[in-house]
């Protein structure tokens, strides 16, 4: 027995009686038949609505509905049993996103369609962000224009109106897009003067409850182009959203708005003289330590040269630059630890004559610290997670070579 779809028949209804036709097992709870139900089911892109499930004094939640050869299954915790006469009622705000979402996908398609002869060739839709994708590429400029289009159509409050048609009717009529794979009564969503195509999914009854159409990405995409949207409610949620997080950033930069990208660059710009006069400042201190270290030096077993950093503050890159620096020292034992986040990194070289393997150095130092790591007699390099003690634990292992 096929539900009877009462969202076909009118989108705005919220909610209807209906008799539990049967009950199945279905994933970690259980699949509720009813004989007729205001839920779409997910399908076609669009996502399902939920809402409740109300028998008596108790209401089951809905949290996701599909479709099986024409019966709709909604998704409950606990079963109902057959014959029980319930309330569905709909999570109305989520099916209001949903078509001022789809409808207001239709409308954006078209009017890439219109001005610029792409087709939509894939559409998507998240809980935070819908998607379609077009059959050639289009740019920025383009995309605003389509949005500007698809706005002033939205303003224009057009009426929207559904029909069922056979396949072969369909196959004459004027629309963007059609499937010639198609067969049996197919349904056909008009926007008055403007898009129509066939669409099994739920639509508001005038262009203007989609609200406004907003553009938030433009990508290349296999050989056309993605293009990331919202609509209506999600759509003026995230531009406030951005909005904010705009004001908030010239407030700090004391420029305007309009200003950001400027500010922007020229923070990086002096972020990047920065780097580069600490990288210098860093280096000459380092160098400084290796002089002192040389005036003053600690020797291995053999009595050749000894190196040992023990840093807290020190980037990968630093100690790269530190470990060749180390590297150009003849007969010397050389040992680098430096803490970067939760990890503990640590780096041995010993240098011609030295009379040490860097793999016999960091395999004990693995042992002690529970880490990874290995490399050549010459060179090895491993981390482990950082403990508090960790200087003290190297110090030791340093001073015992």
């Amino acid at each position: 027995m096929k539900t009877k779809r009462l969202f076909d028949e009118n989108v705005m209804q919220r909610e209807c009686e209906a008799v539990v036709v049967r009950t199945e097992p279905y994933h970690e709870g259980y699949a509720v038949v009813l004989d007729q139900t205001v839920f779409f089911p997910e399908g076609g892109g669009q996502l399902s609505d939920t809402g409740t499930l109300t028998a008596g004094e108790k209401a089951l939640p809905v949290k996701h509905v599909h479709e099986k050869a024409g019966e709709i299954f909604h998704e409950t915790k606990e079963p109902l049993a057959p014959g029980t006469k319930v309330v569905a009622k709909l999570d109305w705000p989520v099916r209001f996103d949903h078509m001022q979402q789809h409808c207001g996908e239709h409308m954006l398609s078209y009017a890439f369609y219109k001005l610029f002869g792409a087709h939509n060739v894939g559409f998507h839709m998240s809980a935070d962000m819908v998607g379609i994708d077009l059959d050639r590429e289009v740019d920025w400029q383009q995309a605003l224009q389509a949005e500007r289009f698809t706005n002033r159509e939205i303003q224009e409050d057009r009426p929207i109106t559904t029909k069922l048609v056979p396949a072969e009717e369909a196959a004459k009529m004027n629309l963007r897009k059609f499937n010639d794979k198609l067969t049996g009564i197919l349904r056909i969503v008009t926007v008055e003067g403007s898009d129509s195509c066939t669409c099994c999914g739920t639509h508001p009854t005038s262009s203007g409850m989609v609200g406004l159409v907003k553009i938030f990405k433009v990508e290349k995409h296999k050989e056309g182009s993605r293009i990331s949207f919202l609509c209506g409610r999600e759509a003026l949620e995230r531009v406030e959203q951005y909005m904010l997080a705009a004001l908030d950033a010239s407030n700090l930069l004391s420029i305007k708005e309009t200003e950001l990208p400027e500010g922007v660059a020229r923070l990086q710009q002096e972020t990047k003289e920065l780097g580069e006069r600490l990288t210098e400042c860093t280096g000459k201190l380092l160098e400084y330590r290796i002089e002192e270290m040389k005036a003053h030096p600690a020797t291995t077993e053999a009595g050749h040269a000894k190196f040992v950093f023990l840093e807290s503050d020190m980037t990968p890159k630093e100690a790269k630059a530190l470990a060749k620096r180390l590297g150009e020292i003849p007969e010397a034992f050389s040992a680098i630890f430096y803490q970067n986040g939760e990890r503990l990194n640590y780096m041995f070289l010993a240098t011609d004559g030295a009379e040490l393997s860097c793999q016999q150095v960091i395999r004990t130092v693995n042992e002690a610290f529970g880490g990874r790591g290995g490399g050549r007699p010459e060179s090895c390099q491993g981390s482990a997670i950082c403990p508090a003690d960790w200087r003290e634990k190297a110090e030791a292992l340093m001073s015992a070579l």
